[in-house]
């Protein structure tokens, strides 16, 4: 039986947190991810959880005790958004590197400057390279349902990878909805408890021992590495990311066995892609709005799709040159830019598509930057734009503006 909660999706993230029997919970208060740890030092003032709350001056420290926290095998998360983000990277390609299974959720934020505390997704861009799993979902219920999968994909032998639970702030982080969470004992079967630190057979001690910090079995982490070995151990990161996806897909069934609820296949969820002629590619709480207005062009009888993509990275290289090799023109849509390149989707998206021996027109849809609307006016408007461009078969502009005045 699931119970009703009426929440934003910074409490949905805490409430998932208190059920996941996390160990240790360090990060610093940041709009608009601050509620996320207010809610849950409540949990630990209350009680209610058995949790080291480690309170920091800074993100960077708040990701260092992550570091150190999961290195001594405690199951931990964290929380920041934007600037907070960027100050912590340093530590944050250090986890993934460790291969240690720390959980964050990003309510994503527009970085500086000009300071802006609303959402775009330039954050979650600027650790696309880290070697973390990025999810992003597209309501509140599914913030709560990935943020407990995330326990569950980040320690599995297979994977041993942070993951980051990206959330659009406001448009999920502080918006209300209705979501059915579960008892804490069926989070607690789903998880298998609290974390099962992998082994490892070490030579030395002739034996196989936990891969974590631990004085009776000394192992080391983050050593100095040069020439000799630094190029095979990032092999072996490069390699964990191969067993990310067919991990997420069967964490998503497992999660639909339990609750009822489950997105598309975990990495990729698509809507009317099998016969579209245009399809729309987005991430987070866009592909709602984006899927509304597709529904009612495909009720015209008009051949729309909306190819979501959930798991940013590992990004879903072969599944979305599947969906989208028939496809006379794809745009998509990007909440953030690189100046003088393109949005981070649209590359991948773009890198996905050149082997085919013919491609369909691409373009680049740049919009909510610094959190402006998406309304279904401009999207409709964009799909008129490429229902022009397949009439004239090129695309001049690859770069458009979805809702930028001048």
């Amino acid at each position: 039986m699931q119970e009703i909660l009426n929440v934003n999706g910074d409490e949905a993230v805490a409430y998932a947190v208190k059920q996941s029997l996390v160990d240790v919970v360090s990060a610093y208060p940041i709009t608009p991810q601050t509620i996320i740890v207010e809610k849950f030092s409540e949990f630990v003032a209350d009680g209610l959880v058995h949790t080291e709350f480690v309170p920091v001056e800074s993100e960077h420290s708040a990701m260092s005790a992550c570091v150190g926290a999961a290195a001594a095998g405690a199951r931990t998360f964290t929380a920041t958004s934007s600037q907070g983000l960027a100050l912590m990277v340093e530590i944050v390609y250090i986890a993934s590197a460790l291969r240690l299974p720390i959980v964050m959720a990003v309510a994503n934020r527009a970085l500086s400057a000009p300071i802006n505390i609303h959402n775009d997704h330039s954050d979650a861009y600027l650790m696309r390279d880290a070697g973390w799993v990025q999810l992003f979902t597209e309501n509140v219920q599914e913030t709560y349902d990935t943020t407990i999968q995330a326990f569950k994909i980040a320690e599995d032998e297979r994977v041993l990878l942070p993951v980051a639970v990206n959330l659009d702030g406001f448009f999920l982080s502080h918006t209300l909805e209705n979501i059915r969470v579960l008892p804490d004992d069926a989070v607690t079967e789903f998880l298998g408890g609290y974390r099962k630190v992998a082994k490892l057979r070490v030579d030395y001690y002739d034996e196989q021992v936990p891969h974590m910090l631990n004085p009776a079995r000394p192992l080391t982490f983050g050593s100095l590495d040069l020439y000799d070995y630094y190029f095979e151990h990032k092999v072996q990161q490069i390699e964990a990311m191969k067993n990310v996806p067919a991990v997420v897909r069967e964490v998503n069934e497992k999660w639909f066995a339990l609750t009822g609820r489950k997105y598309g296949d975990g990495v990729i969820d698509a809507y009317g892609v099998e016969d579209a002629e245009i399809v729309i590619v987005a991430m987070g709480s866009g592909a709602g709005t984006v899927r509304s207005v597709v529904k009612k062009y495909r009720e015209k009888g008009e051949k729309l799709g909306l190819l979501r993509i959930r798991m940013f990275r590992p990004f879903p290289y072969e599944e979305v040159k599947g969906l989208l090799k028939d496809a006379k023109a794809v745009a998509v849509m990007d909440k953030g830019i690189g100046p003088g390149s393109f949005g981070a989707l649209y590359q991948d998206v773009v890198s996905s598509l050149y082997d085919l021996g013919s491609h369909p027109l691409t373009v680049d849809y740049v919009y909510g930057l610094g959190g402006r609307d998406l309304t279904p006016e401009l999207v409709a408007k964009m799909i008129e734009q490429v229902k022009e461009d397949v009439k004239t078969g090129q695309v001049k502009e690859k770069i458009r503006y979805l809702g930028v005045r001048g």
